[in-house]
């Protein structure tokens, strides 16, 4: 099929080499698809006709930024994915009965941090848990879905039935179809735009566990080095770091050493 913009290798290392300045995000060279179809919908929106108008209009207009990044970011998440770190999380939080701070840094549409959330309800017995959660994401609109709490009925009803009635509202009229979390567990959450490149968190320091899943994969292997030691920087002498199902820090080991399946802790004296 005939692309209805010029687009070629050229365009599309020009591409990689602007999120990468502007994220530390290493796109590979399967990722040509992605990024075409996904900036297409941008230069449809703005009335451009090609790549290298696009790429000028990048260059000439800051507003611009966001949108691309928000383009190319990736946001794959489900409510309890990878539910073995939900297991573990439960069992921290019933072997640590005082105030506990968890950091969400890869938000996303919000099903992560509210997972997070409703774990530390039931394994505390309320939603008033003396669990702080915060959360951030480096795409603003992601961060807006999260916030909202809103999402599609067939989302929501693959949870159990206990969690869907403690935790969700089912929507009615013109909201038919969806379901919200309800507003104690939305004000459970603090939601922030945080781009991991950048040298400064806005997170206060003392963080007892760090879900960082999914995201480092996107990084090369010393960009990923950077970043986690400021996330641990950020950490309790033994806090816990989870990562996603495919990243492995067997190159960090002066970093962190693994407590079980991508669950990790500080090697402190070394980091």
């Amino acid at each position: 099929m005939t692309k209805p913009f010029a687009y070629s290798i050229k365009e599309f290392n020009a591409v990689r080499q602007k999120i990468r300045a502007l994220t530390g995000i290493s796109l590979a060279d399967s990722k040509d698809n992605m990024v075409y179809s996904r900036l297409s919908r941008r230069l449809r929106a703005l009335g451009i006709d090609s790549f290298d108008g696009y790429l000028d209009y990048l260059d000439a207009n800051q507003s611009e930024t966001e949108h691309f990044i928000n383009a190319l970011t990736t946001n794959l998440t489900s409510f309890f994915r990878e539910a073995h770190h939900f297991d573990k999380l439960k069992e921290y939080l019933l072997s640590h009965s005082g105030p506990v701070r968890i950091w969400c840094a890869a938000s996303s549409s919000g099903e992560e941090p509210y997972s997070i959330a409703m774990t530390c309800a039931e394994a505390r017995g309320s939603l008033k848990n003396n669990v702080k959660i915060v959360a951030s994401d480096i795409d603003s609109g992601m961060l807006a879905r999260a916030q909202a709490g809103i999402y599609p009925i067939d989302q929501v009803e693959k949870l159990s039935l206990a969690r869907r009635k403690q935790f969700f509202h089912r929507g009615k009229g013109g909201n038919a179809g969806k379901a919200r979390v309800v507003p104690e567990l939305r004000s459970s959450i603090v939601y922030f735009k945080q781009n991991l490149l950048d040298a400064d968190y806005a997170v206060e320091s003392g963080i007892d566990i760090v879900f960082c899943r999914n995201v480092m994969i996107y990084f090369d292997k010393p960009t990923q080095e950077v970043i986690l030691k400021r996330i641990l920087d950020k950490m309790k002498p033994d806090g816990w770091y989870i990562a996603g199902h495919s990243e492995n820090f067997s190159h960090l080991t002066h970093l962190m050493r693994p407590l079980g399946k991508t669950i990790y802790q500080i090697n402190r004296q070394s980091a």
